[in-house]
């Protein structure tokens, strides 16, 4: 089980990286350096599409290999409700962004500056969102709560 043990590591890193790419896209877009700013969002889509892709391997894996359903969350208390507010909230989230971060690049990629922009300005801080709440997930699942 090597190999399963790596994905939440490897998962955790490509959702923070995603999330360091988005802030300098935004930074790059702010300060108009703009061939700087498509490399960082392009760069932040290819990296949070290979996140998907570890994601649903890691699940496969997992469910049809091993027999094992979803980690289960140890923490007590407060924490718990906190930790499936969030885990709630980024799930949430990530399944309805995802659609519109592929038209919010397509738009970009075919010239539509502006309809693109528009749609930027909402897509943007929930994918930001979505990238902090994975990373935080991880945290708190495998690092400050791992299963006993």
């Amino acid at each position: 089980m090597d190999l399963l043990h790596i994905f939440p590591h490897l998962n955790a890193t490509l959702n923070a990286t995603s999330g360091v790419f988005l802030l300098f896209g935004l930074y790059f877009i702010l300060t108009k350096q703009v061939r700087k700013h498509r490399a960082g969002m392009l760069t932040a889509s290819a990296v949070s599409a290979l996140f998907l892709v570890c994601y649903i391997t890691h699940h496969i894996i997992r469910t049809s290999v091993y027999g094992l359903g979803p980690t289960n969350f140890t923490g007590e208390g407060i924490v718990r409700p906190v930790y499936f507010t969030i885990l709630t909230s980024h799930t949430i989230l990530a399944t309805l962004v995802t659609p519109f971060v592929l038209v919010t690049l397509r738009r970009a990629l075919k010239g539509k500056y502006d309809s693109h922009k528009r749609l930027a300005r909402l897509v943007y801080p929930v994918w930001l969102y979505v990238s902090i709440t994975g990373v935080i997930v991880y945290l708190m699942l495998y690092q400050l709560f791992p299963a006993r």
